[in-house]
């Protein structure tokens, strides 16, 4: 056995079951072996597009995933799409072939270019530790919740593996969460006895059943009302005191409830520019805990009045059992109330401005959350546009949205799409795009009807980099760089094999109805074309801020 093809299937025995990507020779051999040892290949048209399908695969499925590079330009091609999940904390494999003399034209420092984009980069040296080296970046993965690259030589890649390298190869088990100090937990428990308003904004770090269980029982507990991050929407979906998304996305009735805190804790999560909408969610007497089990994160992006270095899970949980009796605080009957009649934001009123040819995306947005079928996934893209989908479509949980916004790419939303709606076969995926994401992303429409995946692509098309329209519009700027002529991207979409329509108004998605009632085997696209005179609500926020 060769070394390429005991990596692949250490990788495989480690838990990669899916691997996205594009071979090449250099990786031709390790991605054969992963699939001869039981992994699903996914073959995308464009090494970023492999890069962010694998990154949607990992974050919504909750296991490892894998995507396989040739060396050098196919590394390059990737980066952005690594970038994202290095900065996302995905636990992804990126297996990239290696040359490492300077001579050769696909020479690049590999090394170097995964620790520049906050990637881990591990390198199998030899045949005797290739096994070990690959299960190592394996754990590193999972455990460490990191990206990790995998570079793989040529020169390695030839030798001869031992008959008996792969004979008890399996992932180490996790180490266990870490715990708070005693200290730490008393603290916690006396800002929560204290407080009559707590929120709780939970993040990245608290994405999963085990925290979102411990933090309800904690709001139980407390009276805490519960917030998320934007990567974390849905994580509270079914409760009755959920706030929905914190930040520039958040509703008003959110936004009000978090200002008036007079607690804020983050649970694994940043409590960053966007998710307390650059501190003006923080009130001026407000006391702000973080608790993350990275103490590097503790303060990185505000003043605390003091950390928790502790797994959310383990924290939660310890701090509820030092809890005294059951409080009341933030869970008024008024709340309650309040929250069941006005928190989502198509609940706000708002003046519908389609007309002459163009359709509100607000009005766009409630009328596709009515007609599609709970049970969904929805990924969306970057620019102006992004609010309306994220906020206005509904979600079942936290695995129902995959918000690939870390690096803040434009280009990522139709191959993120793909990761998640293989990692939940059993939910309607609808990948939301702006037009300028939706050309850049083309590629993959291919990958999308070879797949036959069912999936809703719905573009909002305002025919511009529609961010860039607002952020310099109002100063007189000479906009042709940023605006475009009509594209017919439902052309597009139908040459490509797809199911199109062309959405001006509400009655056009008639067609969108019909390809759900009959229980589609292949995609749609519905290219909207969206008002566009005004910014979204999120971004004049964001705006804000400068």
């Amino acid at each position: 056995m060769l070394v390429a093809e005991a990596v692949g299937r250490a990788l495989v025995a480690c838990g990669v079951d899916h691997v996205f990507g594009v071979v090449g020779s250099g990786n031709f051999h390790v991605t054969n072996a992963m699939v001869d040892a039981g992994a699903r290949f996914v073959a995308t048209r464009h090494e970023a597009g492999g890069a962010t399908a694998a990154d949607g695969y990992a974050r919504t499925s909750g296991r490892p995933a894998a995507v396989t590079l040739h060396q050098g330009c196919g590394f390059t091609n990737a980066l952005t799409g690594i970038t994202e999940a290095a900065k996302s904390r995905t636990p992804l494999v990126v297996v990239a072939a290696e040359v490492r003399e300077p001579r050769s034209n696909f020479f690049v420092d590999q090394e170097a270019m995964a620790r520049a984009v906050g990637a881990v980069p591990h390198r199998v040296t030899s045949a005797a530790e290739a096994v070990a080296q690959a299960v190592a970046a394996v754990a590193e993965a999972v455990h460490g919740r990191r990206t990790v690259v995998l570079n793989l030589p040529l020169t390695v890649q030839g030798e001869e593996v031992a008959d008996d390298a792969l004979g008890s190869v399996a992932l180490p088990p996790a180490p266990p969460g870490v715990a708070p100090s005693a200290s730490d937990v008393d603290r916690l428990v006396a800002a929560l006895s204290a407080a009559e308003r707590p929120v709780f904004v939970v993040g990245r770090g608290g994405r999963s059943a085990g925290a979102r269980d411990a933090l309800r029982t904690l709001g139980e507990r407390s009276g805490a009302l519960l917030a998320t991050s934007a990567v974390a929407r849905g994580l509270f979906s079914t409760d009755p005191w959920q706030l929905d998304v914190s930040g520039g996305f958040s509703s008003p009735l959110t936004a009000e409830l978090v200002s008036d805190a007079d607690l804020i804790v983050g649970w694994g999560c940043a409590l960053n520019m966007w998710t307390m909408r650059h501190g003006r969610l923080i009130g001026p007497g407000t006391t702000v805990v973080q608790v993350d089990d990275t103490p590097d994160a503790l303060g990185a992006h505000r003043d605390l009045a003091f950390g928790v270095v502790g797994d959310v899970a383990v924290t939660a949980r310890a701090v509820t059992d030092a809890l005294g009796a059951p409080r009341t605080a933030y869970r008024s009957p008024a709340v309650r109330d309040r929250l069941a009649r006005e928190l989502r934001w198509r609940d706000v009123p708002f003046e519908d401005v389609s007309g002459a040819g163009r359709i509100d995306p607000r009005t766009l947005s409630i009328a596709l959350d009515d007609l599609l079928p709970a049970q969904r996934v929805v990924a969306v893209d970057s620019g102006n546009f992004m609010g309306y989908p994220s906020m206005f479509l509904q979600v079942p949980d936290e695995q129902g949205f995959c918000f690939t916004q870390a690096f803040q790419s434009v280009g990522l939303g139709l191959a993120t799409a793909i990761g998640a709606a293989l990692a939940r076969p059993d939910r309607l995926p609808v990948a939301a795009l702006g037009d300028g994401g939706a050309l850049m992303g083309a590629s993959e429409l291919e990958t999308l009807v070879r797949l036959g995946l069912p999936m809703l692509v719905v573009v909002y098309d305002d025919e511009a980099y529609g961010a860039e329209v607002h952020h310099f519009g109002p100063d007189g700027h000479d906009l042709s760089t940023v605006r475009f002529p009509p594209t017919d991207l439902a052309a597009v979409g139908r040459g490509f094999g797809m199911e199109s329509v062309t959405v001006r108004s509400p009655e056009d998605l008639d067609a969108v109805r019909a390809w759900v009632a009959s229980g589609p085997t292949g995609p749609m696209l519905v290219q909207a074309k969206v008002t566009r005179d005004e910014p979204a609500w999120w971004l004049e926020e964001a705006f804000r801020g400068h």
